[in-house]
């Protein structure tokens, strides 16, 4: 008889990125994340990012290019919010940044779903998603036949 241990769930994402002080005041300034810690040996740069007293996401200074998304890895990085309204403020706060979007405004995931959100990418061109369960069902889906954030 198999005995389940525990129910998984994700406990952080690492990113590896190209400078750590422009991601960490990325993902601080833009979407809120606290550093909990930092390690800033030369060589050895990196960043632990959470909400709540909660680790999210650990940030890596060992890049030495911009993000490839016909590698093998991160496909994108899906953020959850609360609300259709909430995914509609971090839009605002985002464009004010000038923050590079992948569609224009917030789209479904698709034809038809009630789920839906923003995409977009961060300094290293990391694909980024900030979205919610319901509330897009007015909102069209940018790609036919394959999720929204499927492929890109």
């Amino acid at each position: 008889m198999t005995r389940v241990i525990s129910k998984l769930r994700t406990g952080h994402v690492g990113l590896n990125v190209t400078d750590l002080d422009r991601s960490l005041a990325f993902y601080r300034d833009a979407l809120g994340f606290q550093a909990m810690g930092e390690g800033k040996e030369e060589g050895r740069r990196f960043a632990f990012l959470g909400q709540d007293g909660e680790l999210v996401l650990t940030l890596w200074q060992q890049a030495d290019g911009a993000f490839a998304p016909a590698s093998p890895g991160l496909h994108h990085l899906a953020l959850s919010a609360g609300a259709i309204e909430e995914v509609r403020e971090y839009e605002e706060r985002l464009r004010s940044l000038g923050v590079e979007f992948a569609y224009e405004g917030v789209v479904a995931h698709g034809e038809g779903a009630a789920s839906g959100g923003i995409f977009f990418h961060d300094p290293d061109g990391i694909r980024l998603e900030i979205s919610v369960p319901a509330g897009a069902e007015d909102s069209s889906a940018p790609v036919a036949g394959a999720p929204t954030c499927g492929f890109f």
